[in-house]
């Protein structure tokens, strides 16, 4: 049986190890309520600012917390938001990686975003085909559909392997088998295939329209190159007569006015279902989201 004094030293051992994971775990907890906190105040003048219904996700990334916030510096915070009106669009879904971000302690808990310079940010803001879909001419599109197109396809129409004219089965690659993206293109044009049913000679028909998508300063300008019917497995050409008079239908130009955090847009990106432009910032202010959105 151990000596009584080595009984009572180990069981202060054990209450002074129970009482430091005690300190710690209130340490961490506090650390991350304060971020919640902080992510939380952010969230609101965000959802203000950006006029919108519900608080954005932000995230404020890096631990422990408490020493960023002591020092006001932040190395990155995230924020994404979706149904931000912006112009006439509706339903913009925003995301932004802001770094190097300098922010008082004082100013975050009093709920002044005013004060949070931002060093560098990358943001990119997302339009549904829905969207687009209300964009003149466009309207007269039923059902709209996007998808991304290289642009050695949408320019030539041949498929990479066979050298033929076959729709939508070529239409991912460009001539030598390699990706828009591999080839170095000019990251402010894209490719695009849109599809839906219009109405000819008073038949419903489903067209394929193959356009470029050209950036321009903060617009979107949609460039129909060539037309095609049928479905996604066999499509035929447009008689060139027919595509003359068809392709101002699928010409449009989508203003998306100034982008959020004062952005100036560099790339365009097609994905299946929307369009996404990219851009980035450097030392904006936080206040700058509100000039995103449309009055």
């Amino acid at each position: 049986m151990p000596p009584a004094g080595s009984r009572r030293r180990g069981r202060r051992a054990r209450r002074i190890v129970i009482s430091l994971v005690v300190l710690l775990a209130l340490l961490v907890g506090a650390d991350f309520g304060l971020a919640a906190f902080a992510e939380h105040t952010v969230s609101q003048k965000a959802r203000e600012q950006l006029k919108l219904t519900d608080d954005p996700s932000v995230t404020i990334h890096g631990f422990p917390f408490t020493t960023q916030a002591i020092g006001g510096d932040y190395s990155h915070i995230s924020l994404s938001a979706s149904g931000v009106p912006i112009k006439d669009l509706q339903d913009v879904g925003v995301t932004a990686d802001l770094y190097d971000v300098t922010a008082p302690l004082s100013d975050l808990v009093n709920g002044n975003t005013d004060a949070i310079d931002i060093g560098r940010l990358q943001a990119q803001v997302t339009i549904k085909a829905s969207d687009i879909n209300k964009v003149d001419p466009l309207t007269k599109v039923e059902d709209l559909r996007i998808e991304p197109s290289s642009i050695a396809y949408v320019q030539t129409g041949q498929d990479a392997e066979s050298g033929t004219d076959n729709g939508s089965n070529g239409d991912q690659q460009g001539q030598d088998g390699t990706s828009a993206e591999d080839q170095g293109q000019d990251h402010s044009k894209a490719g695009i295939r849109i599809s839906g049913y219009v109405q000819i000679a008073g038949q419903r028909l489903e067209i394929f329209c193959f356009a470029m998508i050209e950036l321009h300063g903060t617009q979107i300008d949609i460039v129909p190159k060539r037309l095609q019917y049928g479905n996604d497995k066999e499509t035929t050409v447009v008689p060139e007569a027919v595509q003359q008079a068809l392709l101002p239908n699928f010409k449009a130009t989508i203003d998306t006015g100034s982008l959020p955090f004062e952005v100036t847009p560099t790339a365009v990106q097609v994905n299946s279902g929307s369009v996404t432009i990219k851009g980035e910032a450097k030392n904006v202010r936080f206040s700058g989201a509100a000039s995103s959105t449309g009055g």
